[in-house]
């Protein structure tokens, strides 16, 4: 049979033997998080790791199945895919359960089913279908187009409301910058992530308590922050503006000046509407608040069984903060925590490894398409591994706010687990046809 004509042949094995290595290692660390003697059993579906191996059935029988579907039914499905997960965020906001104050849950007998999990999948695929047809994303109406088929679910994501997950989706901005989008929004969308930070840094103490050693750092840091910030601008404006628009130098200043109080404002006034315990999650990342006991204990908690861990940890099964269950979500949202108390700081470093390798992989399958279509969408997949590594480590460490962002293969639930299934799944079927998929 020639080469060209046999999919099989032209799986990529790294991609699928890293991905069963993330699973299977994932299954034992959610094993160790919820272990309990009594149930014993790694298949009593009574307990979290029991359900798991049913999920873990699923994705591979799902897996497996995409593997058969051709790559040209996939890309003309694609809307209709983004289509139906609509429909679903829509029908879990009027029928879902709620679960954690998010309505965001359909139950289906004892197992719950999450729509958002899936949209980052749709949302890839209806991404992908439409920059595969641009010739450019320089015209205002594609970067519209683009930008809406991102935002349409993260509004009804936000809606449930689930933080987390909707901002995942800002790892579409870097699938847009690398497709040809201006650096400048790149630039815009950071120094929009630096304001957002430097605004909540300047918020007055809402609290009615003097500063605190550590708010006091904040301020300083705050200072730093502008002084470097403003000698990055004058060299900025020095070079590029000065010397080719030196009358309109004011008329950038003044916009700049205009616009960054108020994006400063709606920051604010955001952050301002959020249930308080979400404000008090960012205050005590931003070192505005110390609450060891309250919103900031998951946190205290995991950095310490991190730390516990030293070098080679404290052997599987053998993690006292993991076994007497000190860690609230360690099977979910902190899991890594979990290999960093019993696989010690060598754990941690094959873990993070084996996630670079898959992003890795990921990028160079999709230096090597001549599908536009397939490479398109290897670096959706790319960027959704890599901030939800960088976001649920951040968790762990302290590093990030505790927003909810599961780290692949590796926190317990079925929904996330079926949805990075079907966004690997579908990249190694796509890679598979490489030497005959033109489009």
């Amino acid at each position: 049979m020639n080469r060209r004509d046999n999919v099989v042949r032209n799986i990529d094995i790294p991609l699928v033997v890293i991905y069963l290595l993330l699973m299977a290692m994932g299954w034992a660390n959610i094993y160790s998080a919820a272990y309990d003697p009594a149930h014993a059993n790694l298949f009593d579906r009574t307990r979290e790791y029991g359900a798991q191996s049913v999920w873990i059935c699923v994705s591979l029988l799902l897996g497996a199945s995409m593997l058969l579907v051709r790559g040209d039914f996939i890309r003309d499905l694609s809307y209709p895919i983004y289509a139906g997960v609509l429909l679903l965020l829509i029908l879990v906001l009027l029928i879902g359960r709620e679960v954690n104050g998010a309505k965001a849950w359909f139950g289906v007998g004892g197992f719950g089913i999450q729509p958002a999990e899936f949209s980052k999948f749709a949302t890839s695929l209806a991404l992908t279908k439409y920059l595969s047809g641009l010739k450019t994303l320089k015209e205002m109406r594609s970067r519209v187009i683009a930008a809406a088929l991102i935002i349409a679910p993260v509004a009804l994501i936000m809606l449930q409301p689930d933080t987390g997950t909707a901002l995942v989706s800002g790892a579409f901005v870097l699938v847009l910058y690398r497709e040809g989008i201006s650096g400048n929004i790149l630039l815009l969308a950071i120094l929009a992530a630096i304001l957002t930070v430097l605004s909540l840094l300047m918020k007055e103490n809402t609290y009615g308590v003097p500063f605190t050693d550590v708010e006091l750092h904040g301020q300083y840091f705050l200072i730093f922050i502008l002084l470097v910030f403003t000698v990055a601008a004058f060299f900025f404006v020095r070079k590029f503006i000065l010397v080719q628009h030196r009358k309109r130098i004011y008329g950038y200043l003044l916009f700049g000046l205009l616009g960054s109080s108020a994006f400063i404002a709606t920051v604010d006034q955001a952050v301002d509407r959020m249930p308080m315990h979400q404000q008090t999650r960012i205050r005590v990342l931003l070192g505005l608040e110390y609450d060891p006991r309250g919103y900031g204990y998951n946190v205290e908690q995991s950095k310490t069984a991190i730390g516990s861990g030293g070098f080679a940890g404290k052997g599987y099964l053998q993690g006292t903060f993991t076994k007497y269950k000190y860690v609230p979500m360690q099977s979910t949202d902190f899991i890594f925590c979990t290999v960093g108390e019993e696989w010690g700081f060598l754990g941690t470093t094959v873990v993070v490894l084996l996630f670079a390798a898959l992003i890795l992989r990921c990028i160079q399958v999709a230096d090597r398409q001549r599908s536009k279509f397939t490479r398109i969408y290897a670096y959706c997949v790319a960027s959704i591994f890599f901030l939800h590594l960088m976001i649920n480590v951040g968790m762990a460490i302290g590093l990030a706010p505790v927003i909810g962002i599961p780290l692949p293969f590796f926190s317990y639930g079925g929904s996330s687990l079926i949805g990075f299934t079907l966004l690997l799944s579908v990249l190694v079927r796509l890679d598979a046809e490489r030497f005959t998929q033109l489009h």
